[in-house]
């Protein structure tokens, strides 16, 4: 028995031992990828190969793992539109690139100022004598655009082309609520203020129609002219006024009606255009039929890193929805993006502060974090220049305030200075239920707000009083930083949308250029000879840079939301759909703060449908609380 004891204590040790060396290994290689770093894969003459198989967007959303664990799928891929553009731009000179191709295949699309920034860059490769080649299975609005840069473009056989401007309808729920007996107390300044329409009225009034017709006018007109003038032959008249003649002229077949309209070149599988692109480039003779030599965006990326020379310009970046907290990146925490301005002002290491909005608006208090923490770089010395990209508007111009200078796009939409707030109050559903509410009160404010009893004259007065202090304090913040009266903001303010141009004239932004034009302002303020730009928050590392470097191994994605032929696209826009009714009903119920938000700015993005969103999720909401006044 004591040697049998003995035994088994050696056997136990060992076990221990086994464990104790696993969970060594399982913590150096977690470890290990916490702190994985994409390495620089090998640049193969050939050709750079783009394959846009997600949406364009400013600034990448960040993974969550959870997300990976729960949902079944990967999430959508996404390209920041200065990487694709620094990476073609970079391309023109680099001896082994011959060509440059982008599969937009499975593009998830992009807006307007983003694609004019990858054209001006495909035009620069083509100065370099180098070509350009696209192909595309079913071209829209944003892929007509980029593949307008283009020496060659394809489309598929079974593919095609289709032409539709901006616009489109927005949804109302001010019928839907009736029937529920939900009422919606509205609190609001501005007359072109129609982010509260849907829940007051049952369509779009006419001062709303007035100011969208004049925006999409605008952008609708820029986006012909850039696509008129990188491919004269292009008949995009021809194409939009009577697209069932135009079809019907090449007898059905959407890819030879493209053809004829001067919208793509050429004709051809996915094969055929591999073929074509080999023998410029070189063909690949052990890969499949149509493959040639050329390396990927994300190899080509990590083998050019931008260049550090000279002092750093920090660039803040404020995409997306600006929400409280510590949210993002791909949506503007508040919280977050505050404490990387004060951390990179502390750290001394910076020599002036641009100022990056690609946002609709949101949260009051969440753009006012982050002026606050603008005004406070301001204070200590740094230039502060801003530098809009496709929306700056309502919280997104609040943010914007502080600049010294306001750099904007021909098709950036910007203004919405207005304020509103909607609380949902739910005593009129109930009493038809027999529900009712009563009680003691100590003050007229007892209780409030109760959406279950109603609101009290007081709380709406209040509600109202507040709305309106926001509107004025807007008015103020503006009137200073564009050296003018309140009285001449609010009568260019009442929630009116501007483009980019009317805006310049209006005096809300000082004048065109891009991102490259806002660094060099700040570099020449700053007195910089030798210069580069840091993005506050970009250095991807831990889990972030591990999945990232996944997700970026250069296969495409099959799971991609994107429409092959006309049905796909009216299904995808269908489920886009519902994603908007969730983010309506959201914004009516979600208790979020005062916001300030465009919501015909948010109308202008593409929706990335959401798969698992369903109509009990729609149901569970509505009985959540309402949020206070927007800024919208």
């Amino acid at each position: 028995m004591k040697f049998a004891r003995s035994v088994w204590k050696v056997l136990v040790a060992i076990k221990d031992g086994l464990v104790l060396l696993f969970l060594l290994l399982f913590f150096w290689a977690l470890y290990a990828a916490l702190t994985l770093r994409p390495v620089p894969g090998a640049v193969e003459d050939g050709a750079l190969t783009i394959a846009l198989d997600g949406p364009v967007v400013e600034e990448r959303s960040a993974i969550q793992p959870s997300q990976l664990l729960l949902s079944g799928a990967a999430p959508t891929r996404e390209y920041q539109a200065r990487d694709v553009a620094r990476a073609i731009e970079t391309a023109a000179d680099d001896s082994r690139i011959k060509a440059v191709v982008l599969d937009l295949e499975r593009f998830g699309g992009g807006r307007q100022v983003h694609l004019s920034r990858i054209g001006a860059a495909m035009d620069k490769v083509r100065a370099a004598h180098k070509p350009v080649l696209v192909r595309g299975l079913l071209y829209t609005d944003d892929a007509v655009q980029i593949a307008a840069h283009a020496s060659e473009a394809w489309v598929d056989p079974i593919g095609g082309a289709i032409v539709t401007g901006p616009g489109g309808a927005q949804l109302y729920y001010k019928g839907l609520m009736d029937r529920l007996k939900i009422k919606a107390h509205i609190f609001k300044v501005g007359t072109y203020k129609s982010a509260v329409e849907p829940y007051a009225r049952s369509d779009a009034s006419p001062e709303a129609k007035e100011n969208l017709a004049g925006v999409y006018g605008a952008l609708w007109q820029a986006w012909k002219d850039e696509v008129k003038k990188a491919r004269p032959k292009a008949d995009i008249d021809r194409v939009t006024r009577d697209p069932q003649g135009w079809l019907a002229q090449s007898g059905g077949d959407m890819a030879q009606a493209a053809v004829k309209a001067g919208l793509v070149d050429k004709v051809g599988d996915k094969a055929a255009f591999g073929e074509r692109v080999g023998d410029l480039v070189g063909h690949d003779k052990e890969g499949p039929a149509g493959s040639y030599k050329g390396t990927t965006l994300a190899k080509y990326l990590a083998d050019k890193p931008e260049p550090k020379a000279g002092k750093a310009i920090a660039v803040a970046t404020v995409a997306g929805e600006i929400v409280d907290g510590e949210a993002g990146p791909g949506r503007a925490g508040g919280t977050r993006i505050a404490d990387l301005i004060d951390k990179a002002v502390a750290s001394g290491d910076y020599a002036a502060l641009v100022v990056r909005v690609d946002s609709p608006g949101g949260s009051v208090t969440a753009a006012e974090r982050i002026r606050a923490a603008i005004v406070r770089a301001k204070a200590k010395g740094l230039p502060v220049v801003v530098s809009m990209g496709n929306l700056a508007a309502s919280g997104g111009y609040w943010v914007s305030t502080p600049a010294s200078r306001i750099f904007a796009e021909p098709a950036t939409i910007t203004g919405s200075i207005g304020v509103f707030a909607v609380v949902p109050s739910f005593e009129d559903t109930l009493a038809s239920y027999g529900v009712t509410s009563d009680g003691v009160r100590t003050t007229p404010l007892s209780g409030q707000p109760d959406i279950l009893g109603g609101l009290s004259p007081e709380v709406e007065a209040l509600s109202q009083a507040g709305v309106e202090s926001f509107y004025a304090r807007f008015l103020s913040l503006v009137a200073t930083a564009r050296h003018k009266t309140p009285a001449q903001i609010d009568a260019i303010a009442q929630g009116r949308v501007w483009d980019g141009g009317i805006a310049r004239q209006i005096g809300l932004v000082d004048q065109f250029g891009g991102i490259e034009d806002a660094l060099a302002y700040a570099a020449k303020a700053a007195k910089l000879d030798s210069w580069h730009a840091e993005y506050l928050g970009a250095n991807q590392g831990g889990w972030q840079g591990f999945l990232a470097s996944i997700m970026d191994d250069g296969s495409s994605s099959e799971d991609a939301h994107a429409a092959t032929d006309v049905t796909g696209l009216i299904a995808l826009r269908q489920q886009a759909l519902g994603a908007r009714m969730l983010a309506d009903l959201d914004r009516l119920t979600g208790a979020a703060g005062a916001q300030a938000y465009c919501l015909e700015c948010g109308n202008t993005a593409q929706v990335v449908p959401a798969r698992r969103a369903g109509w009990l999720a729609m149901l569970v909401r509505m009985t959540g609380l309402g949020g206070p006044p927007s800024l919208r």
